[in-house]
């Protein structure tokens, strides 16, 4: 398929379904060559405490780890829809981890942090010990989400106690990748997000509350054309970094909307910007 031609068919898709129809496209398109992957290997006993694990044919002892979170507003998403991702970080040479974790109505925050906290300590211990067909040795860990994905993963990288709790700290992980994500959306007005953050938690709900300038670096990347989490959050995210003495870099993509910004890592359509190498160069730069 051309790639203009998948641009539009992907936008159609987005626009009709949201990411699902879109993903399929990308995931239809993605190549298998390069990598192999482990599926469903389980960190906890829950139907959706599981992740998929993409390995590069190349890994070695000291090959980076991404642990990549899903978005969908905290109450829609599946691991299986991310092939292009996985595909797009293992054909340069970094393993990806891509965990489920639990869904509102079932849970409700911070139910959902805690699974991605059990993830990467899981996670961790498997490509450290060489399991699941992972070469041992000091992997490189990174923490990277999109949308309600990013929040996880940015409330795993300042908020300590998340990884505390399960046996490990963020002094393990060497980078937060945000794509898209909400780190600062006190009030809550819209009524379903209402029930998935009960309002005592609202202040322990905002990865910004919990910046203390000593954590991993951060890349935060938004679209300025983002509508479903404006571009506020990236910035609000990167300044309070700074402030307090923090390692952030800021990306604002003209005219990217809220799944541009994620689909642009498909190595079917990484030309159209440069997030994907931006992204590789964070992970080399810091591993």
């Amino acid at each position: 398929m051309q790639i203009r031609a998948l641009l539009v068919l992907c936008g159609l898709l987005a626009a009709l379904s949201g990411l699902p129809g879109c993903a399929n496209v990308l995931n239809a398109t993605t190549s298998q060559a390069g990598y192999t992957v482990q599926s469903d290997l389980r960190y906890g006993e829950g139907r959706r405490n599981d992740y998929d694990l993409y390995i590069p044919n190349n890994a070695g002892p000291k090959t980076p780890v991404v642990v990549f979170f899903h978005g969908g507003g905290w109450d829609t998403g599946n691991k299986d829809q991310y092939l292009f991702v996985g595909q797009s970080l293992a054909s340069a040479g970094v393993i990806v981890a891509v965990p489920n974790y639990r869904l509102y109505p079932s849970v409700k925050f911070p139910d959902f942090v805690e699974d991605g906290a059990k993830a990467v300590a899981a996670i961790t211990r498997t490509v450290t010990n060489g399991q699941a067909g992972v070469p041992a040795g000091r992997h490189p860990i990174f923490l990277m989400g999109h949308s309600a994905g990013a929040h996880i993963a940015a409330l795993l990288n300042y908020d300590e106690r998340y990884l505390k709790a399960v046996g490990t700290s963020n002094r393990r992980i060497s980078g937060f990748i945000g794509l898209a994500g909400p780190y600062d959306f006190l009030p809550i007005t819209y009524p379903r997000f209402r029930q998935i953050f009960p309002v005592p938690l609202w202040e322990q709900s905002q990865p910004i509350n919990f910046v203390g300038g000593g954590e991993p670096a951060a890349l935060i990347i938004n679209g300025d054309a983002d509508t479903t989490v404006v571009p506020r959050n990236a910035q609000s995210l990167a300044d309070t970094v700074k402030r307090k003495g923090g390692r952030a870099e800021l990306k604002i993509y003209p005219g990217f909307g809220h799944l541009k910004v994620l689909s642009a890592l498909s190595t079917r359509l990484s030309g159209d910007s440069d997030i994907r190498e931006t992204i590789l160069a964070f992970i080399r730069h810091h591993s």
